[in-house]
């Protein structure tokens, strides 16, 4: 296996994130038209749910390919990886801990 360069990973072009884009406006799309009544809009809306799912697979499957078959996360990013990860889930945790919280506040505090 070929040693890289430098610590990090640099990641090659990919069509994932546009992708991703054109799938997540299909989902878009089929919501507004179903809360429109648009005909024919069962099927635009099982579309567009199911859109993203192979999007996602396909970009995952490059992701693990990138990092086990292909060598390319070194120790210093698998660990950037798990660290980033880390603070995303800690983000959303103390996103639903204030929103919740306001919502508390305000329905202890309104006087309904």
């Amino acid at each position: 296996m070929k040693k890289p360069f430098h610590r990090y990973h640099l990641v090659s072009p990919s069509p994932w994130p546009l992708l991703s884009l054109l799938a997540v406006v299909n989902v878009i799309t089929a919501a507004i038209s179903f809360f429109h009544n648009y005909e024919n809009n069962p099927f635009l809306l099982i579309a567009g749910f199911l859109a993203p799912l192979p999007v996602f697979i396909l970009w995952w499957r490059d992701v693990i390919q990138e990092a086990t078959f292909q060598g390319k996360h070194t120790t210093k990013v698998q660990i950037n990886l798990r660290f980033g990860f880390a603070l995303f889930i800690v983000s959303e945790v103390m996103f639903f801990f204030g929103f919740f919280l306001g919502i508390f506040s305000f329905k202890s505090f309104s006087g309904n």
